[in-house]
């Protein structure tokens, strides 16, 4: 296999503003996320892309700055930590295979006696918060410490009325940390985990600070900016790994396919992706297929490795 040339941030931006302007009729299809009442408010027509590279360079468009809120995308940076404060020892709790159907399955888990397929089904992150309650006084504090030193914004916060919305309307979440805690994979109250964990889908940040958040998983686990080793390399191979396998609900083999790299979505519309050695991606726009997957997000992504002929394959 040859080695992936390296992109020139000139033409990246020239492709990148191409790329906002193509997918703007699409914009106007896929539905919000309405059963999370603070998100049916949001804007669908809104379109966001950023580009972090392991040379610095960054490369934007639409509304790349805008915040949104993360919801899944959270997962990823909350294995992160878990990996790191509990290492092998994690994997006794939760497995590592896509699960195949919808990310808040109840009768999967209760088939399987309260493992988890994965960490970024609903109820793997459910154990995965339940790790970080092990760690730490406070795991919303501690997944907040992190993407506010990753990303380089002191200022990122959670929203509170999303928090309130994601509590009011998550019974399923409930009924999946009551089964987990009923099969012993529960070590706290589960009251407890589901209120960190409903805080941390409702943190907010932008596709700039996203991309710049995940870019250690591009370097091999070390974050090129402040050389902060964030993860090891095999640890990195492994998050990359799941999210090439789980990322994106129950569409991972067509987001694979048409996209060809790691991904982790989330139902506020944003999809951060890895180009291992290269560079990190986040896309957002609001409007999501039927898997939960945002369509005009996983098109630009689509568009981008296509054109540049750059993807894990």
């Amino acid at each position: 296999m040859q080695p992936t040339p390296r992109l020139d941030p000139d033409k990246l931006q020239h492709l990148v503003d191409d790329i906002v302007d193509e997918v703007q009729p699409l914009l106007e299809q896929g539905e919000v996320a309405a059963y999370i009442p603070e998100l049916a408010r949001v804007n669908p027509r809104q379109f966001g892309i950023a580009i972090c590279t392991v040379d610095g360079a960054i490369i934007t468009g639409g509304a790349a700055t805008t915040p949104f809120s993360i919801q899944s995308i959270s997962k990823v940076f909350a294995l992160t930590l878990a990996m790191h404060l509990e290492g092998e020892p994690l994997w006794q709790r939760i497995g590592r295979e896509p699960s195949g159907t919808p990310f808040n399955s109840l009768v999967q888990l209760e088939h399987e006696n309260g493992i988890p397929r994965n960490p970024f089904i609903n109820a793997g992150a459910l154990v995965v918060t339940d790790v970080l309650l092990s760690h730490g006084a406070s795991a919303r504090q501690l997944l907040l410490d992190f993407v506010r030193e990753r990303s380089g914004n002191s200022e990122l916060s959670y929203n509170e009325r999303v928090a309130q919305s994601e509590a009011e309307c998550g019974h399923r979440n409930r009924a999946l940390a009551h089964f987990l805690k009923s099969f012993g994979n529960l070590q706290h109250d589960a009251d407890s985990v589901l209120d960190a964990y409903f805080y941390h889908c409702a943190l907010e940040m932008s596709c700039t600070e996203l991309a710049r958040c995940a870019l250690f998983l591009a370097n091999a686990g070390l974050d090129p900016y402040d050389q902060a080793r964030v993860t090891t390399a095999n640890q990195t191979k492994y998050i990359n790994s799941l999210l090439l396998t789980c990322g994106t609900y129950d569409a991972v083999g067509d987001f694979a396919y048409r996209v060809g790299l790691p991904g982790k979505s989330g139902v506020g519309g944003g999809i951060v992706a890895i180009m291992p050695g290269h560079f990190s991606i986040c896309a957002w726009a609001p409007g999501l297929n039927r898997n939960g997957n945002s369509l005009a997000a996983t098109a630009a992504l689509d568009l981008l490795t296509t054109r540049t002929g750059i993807s894990i394959f």
